[in-house]
């Protein structure tokens, strides 16, 4: 007896989208995505400043500066990467672009200023620096993020109109 496999038909791409023409959003992100590791390489100078004290900054949380830098500009190239592969028109295109590098850039940068002011920003507390790292956080790095891995899951799967 011989078992023959038929292999499997390729799901056609959105009609809507024309999944060649994702050229601008992918050179957004990448462009964004080679700054991003600019600013994570300079960081790491201040990391090293502020591992042997001429720097007066939390050495963890600087580090943490750097390192969600350099992955941040991955994840941004990760999106840029499956573009052709999402169900998004060009609008929702850029809107997940935008959804995934402000929160990078956010969360580079208030970590770095939260490094100088030795807060944890992780809860609201009495201390009003930290109230501020905590809101900005909130509001500029976790929600948007959140919105742009729910929206980039979801363009992954959408089926067909």
């Amino acid at each position: 007896m011989r078992i023959v496999v038929k292999p499997r038909a390729r799901r056609a791409y959105d009609a809507r989208v024309n999944h060649s023409n994702t050229e601008p959003q992918a050179r957004l992100l990448g462009r964004s995505a080679a700054m991003l590791i600019v600013l994570a390489l300079l960081t790491g100078f201040v990391v090293a400043g502020a591992m042997t004290g001429k720097v007066d900054a939390d050495v963890h949380a600087m580090l943490a500066s750097h390192l969600n830098a350099l992955l941040g500009a991955f994840w941004m190239l990760g999106v840029a990467w499956s573009l052709p592969l999402l169900r998004l028109d060009a609008r929702g295109l850029t809107r997940l672009a935008w959804l995934t590098i402000v929160p990078n850039y956010a969360n580079w940068l208030v970590t770095a200023v939260k490094a100088f002011l030795k807060v944890a920003g992780v809860e609201a507390s009495a201390d009003g620096r930290n109230n501020l790292v905590f809101g900005l956080l909130t509001a500029l790095v976790v929600l948007p993020s959140l919105g742009g891995a729910v929206l980039w899951v979801w363009a992954f799967g959408r089926k067909e109109d």
